[in-house]
């Protein structure tokens, strides 16, 4: 199994904005059939060093990691609206 960690940080971490990015990325449930596992929840810290929203996905191997990347809905309508809200964006993949 492969787990895929990414951490977002906002350009503008409003409330308003980090429930909005979290229900976009969970909006993934069902829309993607290769989707093992599917969090996302956002900091409650907020330290200096921490990201404002975490994803944690898994997938069965690395071909579907790779497969998810392309998804069109992934692809299509999550990665540009976290590219459009997002200062910093962090990822960590391993063998879980």
């Amino acid at each position: 199994m492969i787990t895929h960690l990414v951490f977002f940080k906002l350009s503008d971490p409003s409330d308003e904005n980090m429930a909005a990015t979290r229900a976009k990325l969970l909006g993934m449930e069902g829309q993607i059939p290769l989707l093992r596992h599917l969090e996302a929840g956002v900091d409650v810290i907020r330290s200096e060093r921490s990201y404002d929203v975490a994803l944690i996905t898994r997938f069965d191997s690395r071909d579907d990691l790779q497969a998810y990347q392309i998804h069109p809905y992934h692809a299509g309508v999550v990665v540009p609206f976290m590219k459009s809200v997002c200062s910093s964006i962090i990822a960590v993949d391993y063998e879980s």
